[in-house]
């Protein structure tokens, strides 16, 4: 089947702050690419902080070296008050008004739609990202297929919004669907929504979120679109985290918001990958490499993994003291401190000295793998 030809995808999962991480691998891949200016992924996935990187590729698609520059400056010049406000006063009108719907029960006043005010994002994506451009480059051909995945409120649950230039029709599965549709910066801020934390998107008369949500299959979208070979940069920190049993205390609100976003993130990923090995064993079995069922084909798919050789939690700490005053006084009222080691914090930490450290990690990570990313990406 022409829908088999060897394709290249690239999944980028979520991760919040942790998505520096993508662009040092992606630095990376552009300098192992070296002369060769066009990207060598045809299928480009994301989902929350991953949609964005995945945007800015496919907006730039015809010059990958160019588009991770561009990527990189983003990243580099991050500051919190770029992603959310952090202006004093309404900062201390958002706590007024939490804790006036606590007490209040939302009687006194309407229950606030997030805790997080993410306007000044929008605005940066407006500016940096050519939505017109991707839709061309899938026109066009130059790329095959673009992916961003949210969650919906109403539906309860994941939808990846697709561009291609394939013929691939909607899919409906239990908790998770596609939708061909000529992607924005709605679809964008929906992925991007994380919950609770920032404002929900309405799409087409539906409220959307983080597109980490209910996604117990990122792996997927891709390959129907075509993908035959992945490769996935996970944020998730790949050393064994061992636990400190003689400082075990009742977990705060931090410490159970980094578990509940870890899990968000990371937990469907590997799940994924285990269940794609057992594909691919079934597959092997049979000598033309090749299953068919009811509905579709399949075949072996090759994959990739780059993830972060350090703990990305000790690094966000060491960066606690860049953080707004306004935003840190926040942080201690839920437990987050430059003490206590918080999984929440390095989700939120969107400062230039952690973005650039965060980076500078992926760069050393993909190129202590350089000969394994040639041979997989065929250079």
């Amino acid at each position: 089947m022409e829908f088999f030809d060897q394709k290249l995808g690239l999944v980028l999962p979520g991760g919040g702050a942790r998505g520096a991480y993508q662009v040092g691998v992606l630095k990376a891949i552009s300098d192992i690419q070296g002369k060769i200016e066009a990207s060598p992924f045809r299928v480009i996935s994301g989902t929350s902080a991953g949609a964005i990187n995945a945007s800015m590729i496919s907006s730039r698609i015809e010059d990958f070296h160019r588009s991770i520059l561009n990527l990189e400056d983003i990243w580099e010049n991050f500051s919190t008050n770029h992603i959310y406000k952090t202006e004093k006063l309404f900062m201390l009108k958002q706590s007024l008004h939490w804790l006036l719907t606590l007490v209040s029960g939302g009687v006194l006043t309407k229950n606030p739609r997030s805790l997080l005010n993410n306007q000044p994002l929008r605005g940066l994506l407006e500016k940096t990202i050519d939505f017109e451009s991707i839709n061309h480059n899938i026109s066009s051909g130059v790329l095959d297929a673009f992916i961003l995945t949210a969650a919906s409120y109403e539906e309860k649950q994941s939808v990846s919004f697709f561009s291609t230039n394939s013929k691939v029709e909607d899919w409906h599965k239990v908790g998770r669907s596609g939708r061909q549709s000529k992607i924005n910066i709605d679809h964008l801020m929906a992925s991007v929504a994380l919950p609770l934390i920032f404002p929900a998107i309405m799409i087409d008369g539906q409220y959307y979120g983080d597109g980490a949500m209910r996604q117990e299959t990122p792996l997927s979208p891709a390959i129907r679109l075509g993908a035959t070979n992945l490769l996935i940069i996970s944020t998730e920190s790949s050393i064994d985290d061992s636990v400190d049993l003689s400082r075990v205390h009742y977990p705060n609100i931090s410490e159970i918001g980094g578990y509940v976003l870890d899990g968000l993130f990371s937990g469907s990923l590997y799940s994924d990958l285990e269940r794609l090995d057992r594909i691919n064993q079934v597959i092997a079995q049979n000598d033309n490499q090749q299953v068919r069922t009811k509905t579709k084909e399949l075949r072996h798919i090759d994959y990739l993994v780059i993830s972060p050789s350090k703990d990305i939690n000790e690094i966000a700490m060491n960066c606690y003291e860049d953080i707004p005053l306004s935003i840190r006084m926040l942080f201690r009222g839920i437990g987050i401190n430059r003490s206590n080691n918080s999984e929440l914090l390095s989700f939120l930490l969107f400062e230039s000295s952690f973005s650039k450290s965060l980076i500078d990690l992926g760069f050393q990570d993909a190129m202590k793998r350089r000969e394994e990313i040639k041979k997989f990406l065929e250079i």
